[in-house]
């Protein structure tokens, strides 16, 4: 049996290919000599820029960046041989960057994300990817543009501080200076979630406190970012409160449409695309899948519910090996979950490898044991 093992990470406990090696040596306890092919995945979160380089054979590019409150750290992208840039929003504006006391989202900004962008094409990329999973601010991208040649002004015609709180001094935008090379490159920006910058299930009232956003800062940045997009309306000609997908990184992806002219995409589609998984999908016999909860967002885009899609469309039985399990979808054949109710989530965390492996292990026997009779 030819078997393709394509999980994204486990959150807080497995990296994909960290969750794919495990699932694979479940596999091949519960069915010694099978042939399994490794396919980590990733929907735009942290994750993505390994994984797509390692399928299309991708350089990383470390440099200078500003972190998500300014601090100057080291940042790496992947620049693919083809032109591809592959960005993680995370890795310069990430949540895990800053201590849990120090975190400031009002302050937070993604200018670093600009800055990557900006590097990238100054290298030849002429195609860019960027995944806005994982960040820890709530700017609207308003940091990014700034990177990336933005002039943004307040009535006194002097340029605002980075954070999205400062946008609600927003008079205007200057965009005569955006980086030129921004006009012949093609930039995707890969979501997860299909949230709108504002409103109650926009950027700020639904992922914000999660980054710190305080019950009494919600309307506060949620007023900036109103500013933001009518300003980006007015100056840039773009409308980006109604865009799907456009509160991703806390509204990065709709800052990245009236800056760079960026497409939104699903981040699980567009990764998927990037390695062939399609492809590969249809040379194995069977798919295994994975992530830390299968439970009712599974099927609004993540990963588990793309890769379960191509496998029926292709007549792939799909299988799934979870953390924990609230519901299954339609198209998963049949699923796993490896933390036992009685673990706790320290526990599990810490044996999360063994955890995966014996889950898989499970799955496989009861499926063939089922396919059996």
């Amino acid at each position: 049996m030819r078997v393709l093992v394509c999980p994204q990470e486990f959150k807080g406990s497995l990296t994909a290919a960290e969750a794919a090696g495990a699932i694979a040596r479940g596999i091949r306890r519960a069915l010694p000599g099978t042939e399994v092919r490794e396919a980590p995945m990733a929907d735009g979160g942290p994750g993505t820029v390994a994984i797509v380089s390692a399928a299309a054979g991708g350089t990383p590019v470390v440099g200078p960046a500003r972190g998500p409150l300014g601090e100057p750290i080291e940042a790496s992208y992947a620049l693919l041989p083809d032109g591809l840039a592959v960005i993680e929003a995370a890795a310069t504006a990430g949540l895990v960057l800053t201590p849990e006391h120090r975190r400031d989202p009002a302050q937070a900004s993604t200018f670093g994300v600009g800055e990557q962008m900006r590097d990238a094409l100054r290298r030849g990329a002429h195609r860019i990817i960027v995944g806005v999973g994982g960040t820890g601010t709530n700017d609207g991208g308003a940091g990014a543009g700034q990177a990336l040649g933005c002039r943004l002004l307040d009535d006194a015609g002097d340029g605002l501080p980075p954070g999205g709180i400062a946008l609600a001094k927003l008079a205007r935008i200057d965009g005569g200076d955006i980086e030129p090379l921004l006009r012949a490159a093609e930039v995707r920006v890969a979501v997860d979630v299909t949230n709108r910058l504002l409103g109650p299930e926009g950027a700020t009232a639904v992922y914000g406190p999660q980054k710190g956003v305080t019950p009494d800062l919600v309307p506060r940045l949620e007023a900036a970012l109103g500013c933001w997009a009518e300003r980006c309306r007015r100056d840039l000609g773009v409308e980006i409160t109604e865009i799907a997908g456009g509160g991703a990184g806390g509204g990065l992806a709709a800052g990245l449409v009236a800056v760079a002219g960026a497409t939104i995409e699903r981040g699980a589609e567009l990764v998927g695309k990037t390695i062939g998984l399609r492809e590969q999908i249809e040379a194995a016999e069977l798919v295994v899948t994975g992530e830390g909860r299968l439970d009712a967002q599974t099927a609004s885009g993540k990963t588990v519910a793309h890769v379960a899609a191509l496998a029926r469309a292709s007549g792939r039985p799909c299988l799934v090996v979870a953390g924990n399990i609230d519901v299954v979808p339609a198209d998963i054949a049949d699923a796993e979950a490896a933390s036992p109710p009685s673990l706790g989530l320290e526990a599990s965390v810490a044996r999360a490898a063994e955890l995966v492996e014996a889950a898989a292990e499970r799955l496989l026997r009861r499926y063939v044991g089922g396919a059996e009779r």
